[in-house]
């Protein structure tokens, strides 16, 4: 192994008041940097040799404390270097890379600060949302331990399960739980990557996430017919609702912040082109007829708009974010009245145009890594929990085959 730590006086940075930093000499590859240790003295206080604080030092009530500070920072560092090195990482890290580590575990980040440091980035790269879900559990948390910081070391299986135990003894869900733990894990994740914390504090091996199983989303065949078919006149109240949501499941189930955004531009010798704001994920999807005759009426409508549909009305990404999250709810408001004005009992919301179109792919058996594909999911555990209930007519043809054996 071509790395080590050793701490010595930087006699080449005199300071002002005529003493200078100690550092901590990081070697590796041959070549080398300094890592600060935020103390400063005189030669005659530096036992080169012994690489100790001299007891002469007074500019600390105990010198053998500021020796011991000094040998925990070096151990620490040489603890991350060596598991670095049995991971096999070690080699394949730059000097710089390997400083970074160091001075971030000294940093001793809490989850709370590097939380709140993660949703500032994730403001500058308008992903409004996902900051507003950190937020969210910042929030809950902060409560859950009265303000108190809280390092991710603390975050163990025991601390998850008292705060579980906390939340549903509220009154709460289970699936609401989930979206907290997820948020969490989310942040553990990113903080192993970013070497804010090691592997070996994840807590998620053991435990687990728990859902319960919803009321099934997805429409049978015949009733997105109803939905698709219905007369509406544009002076309708449920006029846009059902536009929005035809269209959404004509679009391989678009989610409703992603046609928010849907530009004229989009649309490129007759096929919608544009990348989904939650992955990246571009898309390519073929305007039917019924599709372009929606399309075209919101363009026509709004000739001096960027955007198709007339759903964002502020410029500021912030603002833009409560754009939709009010235009939502009203959508899913309007959802309802369409429900009762299709007379279809199950519960209408922007989602389930999605699960529709999920459902109904499945049942016209298209593969599950095309339907995943079309959803643009990451991996094909989330397009099953889209596919976990099928229709209840479905189900009635499967029963009457057995009956009739």
């Amino acid at each position: 192994m071509n790395t080590n730590i050793v701490v010595s006086l930087d006699t080449r940075r005199l300071k002002k008041d005529r003493t200078y930093p100690l550092v901590m000499r990081l070697g590796h590859n041959e070549r080398t940097t300094s890592i600060p240790l935020n103390i400063s003295l005189n030669k005659n206080d530096w036992d080169e040799k012994a690489r100790i604080v001299k007891k002469t030092y007074t500019g600390s009530n105990s010198v053998t404390r500021i020796n011991n500070l000094i040998q925990k920072q070096k151990a620490d560092a040489m603890d991350i270097i060596l598991k670095l090195h049995e991971t096999g990482h070690l080699d394949k890290l730059s000097l710089v890379e390997i400083r970074d580590r160091i001075v971030r575990q000294n940093m001793s980040m809490s989850f709370f600060t590097y939380t709140k440091r993660v949703i500032e980035e994730l403001t500058s790269a308008v992903r409004i949302g996902t900051a507003r879900s950190y937020q969210n559990i910042l929030d809950v948390l902060t409560g859950y331990v009265h303000e108190k910081d809280l390092s991710f070391k603390e975050i163990t299986y025991p601390f998850l399960k008292k705060f579980e135990n906390h939340h549903i003894g509220k009154g709460n869900s289970y699936n609401g739980l989930a979206v907290y733990i997820r948020t969490i894990r989310a942040i553990f994740n990113r903080a192993i990557k970013d070497g804010i914390v090691e592997q070996e504090y994840y807590p998620f091996n053991d435990y687990k996430i728990k859902t319960i199983p919803t009321v099934k989303r997805a429409l049978d065949l015949e009733l997105l017919q109803i939905i698709i078919n219905k007369d509406l006149a544009p002076s309708h109240i449920c006029f846009n609702a059902r536009n929005y949501f035809v269209a959404s499941y004509m679009m391989y189930g678009m989610n409703y912040s992603d046609m928010a955004f849907l530009k004229r531009t989009n649309i490129i010798d007759g096929r919608i082109q544009y990348r989904r704001r939650k992955t990246g994920k571009l898309y390519d999807i073929k305007i039917t007829p019924n599709l372009n005759k929606i399309l075209a009426h919101y363009i026509d409508q709004n000739p001096d708009s960027e955007y198709i549909f007339p759903i964002l009305k502020r410029l500021s990404p912030e603002l833009q974010y409560k754009d939709i999250q009010w235009a939502r709810k009203r959508y899913n408001k309007k959802l309802q009245k369409l429900a009762k004005e299709c007379e279809i009992d199950q519960n209408l919301t922007s989602y389930v145009s999605r699960h529709s179109f999920a459902t109904q792919a499945m049942l016209q058996q298209v593969p599950l890594n095309a339907i995943s594909s079309m959803l643009g999911h990451s991996n094909l555990k989330t397009t099953e929990v889209y596919l976990k209930s099928l229709p209840s007519s479905i189900l009635d043809s499967y029963n009457e085959r057995i009956l009739e054996q």
